[in-house]
């Protein structure tokens, strides 16, 4: 049965993963919502003023009254700045799953941030909200974020194909997921 706990902060070495508050609007703003490339990728559209982004932080922040609310601020802890969003945005209750988003802005790719925040994500889904299946989707474009999930263990399910239109041209919708019982006796650990 699912444990509904809410976003609850998560520390990792170099991050922390907490609810969005509204004095993250500027480096919201200026490190991906307002970036059109990190925007396109993660099918969200691009935020062109700060106003705009504190729109979206109303949303977030009064979605976080739900129990099965789980967003994260992705948090440098080095600069303390917002550097991107993780998230279950879809947690189907009924059968113990949940698919996890996330983007990081350009100036932070490539770095192992997505990574970190995606494995603490993970693991939170199975220890505190206690599920069975956790799933992530990209483009087949993607391909940073396809590393992503394999750095994260997970294991190609299939391609939904010509799944996105995007640039005049159709991308197919590549499916991973881990299971609990692969998550606890997977060969890598990383907690």
């Amino acid at each position: 049965m699912l444990t509904h706990t809410g976003t609850q902060t998560i520390e990792t070495e170099r991050l922390i993963l907490r609810r969005f508050e509204y004095s993250d609007c500027g480096s919201v703003f200026a490190n991906w919502a307002s970036d059109e490339e990190v925007q396109k990728m993660y099918s969200e559209p691009v935020y062109s003023t700060p106003e705009a982004v504190k729109g979206l932080l109303d949303k977030y922040i009064s979605a976080y009254e739900k129990e099965d609310c789980y967003r994260w601020a992705v948090i440098e802890r080095k600069s303390g700045q917002c550097i991107g969003q993780i998230a279950y945005f879809l947690v189907d209750s009924k059968n113990h799953f949940a698919e996890i988003e996330y983007c990081i802005g350009q100036q932070f790719q490539c770095r192992g941030f997505a990574t970190e925040a995606a494995k603490a994500v993970i693991d939170f889904g199975f220890r505190k909200m206690n599920l069975h299946k956790v799933q992530i989707c990209t483009k087949t474009i993607n391909a940073p974020s396809k590393r992503v999930i394999e750095k994260c263990g997970l294991t190609y399910e299939g391609t939904l194909r010509d799944y996105f239109y995007m640039d005049g041209k159709y991308v197919g919708r590549l499916y991973f997921s881990i299971l609990r019982d692969e998550y606890e006796n997977r060969e890598v650990k990383y907690d």
